[in-house]
């Protein structure tokens, strides 16, 4: 099955859990095109394509309008069904303009990521943070026993990675919202974050945020997925683990230490993989037992 199929399937079983009514409907048109399925958003009058019929009434769209005390629209992002993480996202906008970004638990491990991302940011917005600007909790509800998070939208711009001080500064200010147990961000890949205006780092998505793990597993991570898009994943593997004395060093961390932090972060991830029901990398006998098996024992 390609992925504009899968997307369609994922995306009809997701229009009948948040359109559920069975009143008034209003055309929203799928864009770009069937063919490549990105967003279900409100019709205009100078979209092609056929138009999609939802109810109005006892929707999530009502919802949102009692939320925000104004009549909103949304726009529903057509996500990939084959992702651990994946959830409906909806971007919701009034007046032309985007009011938050809403993540919706349609599953036990999407209810468990939703509400985890909720408890990092109010936590991270009680902190006077100077390099990293992440999302404000607009609001963390329930809606027809699924849990909603809505999120302050982020002013990206596009493109081009963060510049490697930049980075790092940011690494060493995600780890020091932990106190004295280094914190990561959990999920630092070049699609998380983006260099505002101001020269500060913008990063979203904190759903994988965790306490205590070795200083230095964000950087890793970072240097892995961008080794993942120009090689195969026990290539980018190895990678990590070659280049880890270099990488990890402007943390301050010495060789041994460094190697020991790319290993233990390849383990962490083949760890979240398996918890996940998912091997996006492949087995890890594949990938990770290549880049470990000929190493020291971990101590």
């Amino acid at each position: 099955m390609n992925d504009a199929a899968v997307r369609l399937g994922y995306l009809a079983d997701t229009v009948r859990l948040l359109y559920p009514g069975t009143g008034a409907q209003r055309a929203y048109t799928l864009l770009p095109h069937a063919a490549v399925p990105r967003r279900l958003a409100p019709r205009r009058w100078w979209h092609v394509g056929s138009q999609v019929l939802v109810p109005v009434e006892g929707s999530i769209t009502a919802y949102l309008s009692e939320v925000f005390e104004r009549q909103v629209e949304t726009v529903l992002h057509v996500r990939p069904a084959l992702r651990a993480n994946r959830k409906p996202v909806l971007e919701v906008r009034s007046g032309g303009r985007r009011l938050a970004f809403v993540k919706i638990g349609d599953s036990e491990r999407a209810r468990e990521l939703i509400n985890r991302e909720a408890a990092a940011l109010c936590r991270l917005a009680g902190l006077s943070l100077e390099t990293v600007v992440a999302p404000s909790v607009l609001h963390h509800g329930d809606w027809r026993g699924l849990p909603v998070l809505a999120l302050s939208p982020l002013p990206v711009r596009r493109r081009g990675g963060p510049p490697g001080t930049l980075l790092l500064d940011a690494v060493t200010e995600i780890a020091g919202t932990g106190g004295d147990r280094p914190a990561w961000h959990g999920d630092l890949a070049p699609w998380n974050v983006c260099r505002a205006a101001d020269g500060r780092l913008l990063v979203w998505d904190w759903e994988r945020y965790e306490i205590g793990v070795p200083y230095g597993f964000d950087l890793v991570h970072h240097f892995f997925h961008r080794a993942l898009r120009r090689m195969s994943p026990p290539l980018a593997a190895r990678a990590c683990v070659a280049r880890s004395v270099r990488l990890l060093a402007p943390l301050g961390l010495s060789p041994a230490t460094a190697k020991r932090t790319a290993l233990r972060y390849l383990i962490a991830l083949a760890d979240r993989h398996a918890a996940d029901g998912h091997a996006p990398l492949g087995p890890p006998e594949s990938w990770l037992n290549p880049a470990v098996d000929h190493e020291e024992l971990l101590t």
